[in-house]
C-alpha cells in the first residue's frame, strides 16, 4: 500500500486518482497531500477588466484549467475592486456596483470554497445572539453541537430545528411553531444548510 502511495507522488494530483481505497485514504489524509484539496481558481483583474469582463489571458487560463484540471472551477475578480468596496458605505458600495452594472465577487468566491471543501453552515440563536456555526457536510446532529460546546454532544438528546427562510418568512420562533414548521429532530438527523 505505501509503495503505491510513494509510486503516485511524481504523477498528477492525488484527487485525481478515483481508484484508493478506504484504507489508502486513510494514509492520504494523515499526510495532507496539497495536490489532494480541491481547486478553486482565481484569476485577479484589473478593476476594469472585471468591471468590462474582458481579459486577453482570461479564456487561455480557464483552457489551461480545463486541461490539467477538469471540472475546477475558474473565477475572476478584482481585489482592487473589492478593496473599494470594503471603504464605501453600504449606500455608496450599491450606487457604484449600480453605476458601474457590477457585482462583488467575494460571496461566489465563498460559496465555492464552501461546496469546495464540503463545507456548510447552520445557525444557533438564543435572546442575545446568532451565531452561524461551520461543519462538514453530512454531519449529525450531535456533532454539529459540538462544534457550539463539546458537552453539547456528549449530552445530546435532540436538536430544535426550523429553516432560515422559514424564520425570515414567519417573523419570530413562536410563528414558525404556529405554522408547523418548527421540527424536533434526533441523534441520526443529519444537519442542512442554513437550519
Amino acid at each position: 500500500m505505501t509503495g503505491k502511495i510513494l509510486g503516485y507522488r511524481s504523477k498528477e494530483p492525488v484527487r485525481f486518482y478515483h481508484d484508493w481505497n478506504d484504507k489508502e485514504i486513510e494514509v492520504l489524509n494523515k499526510h495532507l497531500f496539497l495536490t489532494s484539496k480541491p481547486m478553486v481558481y482565481l484569476v485577479n483583474l484589473s478593476e476594469k477588466d472585471y468591471i468590462r469582463k474582458k481579459n486577453k489571458w482570461l479564456i487561455k487560463i480557464k483552457e489551461w484549467v480545463d486541461k490539467y484540471d477538469p471540472g475546477a472551477l475558474v473565477i475572476p475578480f478584482s481585489g482592487a475592486l473589492e478593496l473599494k468596496l470594503q471603504e464605501l458605505s453600504a449606500e455608496e458600495r450599491q450606487q457604484y456596483l449600480e453605476a458601474n452594472m457590477t457585482q462583488s465577487a467575494l460571496p461566489k468566491i465563498i460559496k465555492a470554497g464552501f461546496a469546495a471543501l464540503q463545507l456548510k453552515y447552520f445557525f444557533t440563536a438564543g435572546p442575545d445572539e446568532v451565531c452561524a456555526r461551520i461543519i462538514r457536510k453530512g454531519t449529525k446532529a450531535p456533532q454539529a453541537a459540538g462544534k457550539i460546546h463539546t458537552d453539547f454532544e456528549k449530552g445530546f438528546i435532540m436538536a430544535e430545528v426550523m429553516k432560515y427562510e422559514d424564520f425570515k418568512e414567519e417573523g419570530s420562533e413562536n410563528a414558525v411553531k404556529a405554522a408547523g414548521k418548527y421540527r424536533q429532530q434526533g441523534r441520526n438527523y443529519i444537519v442542512e444548510d442554513k437550519k
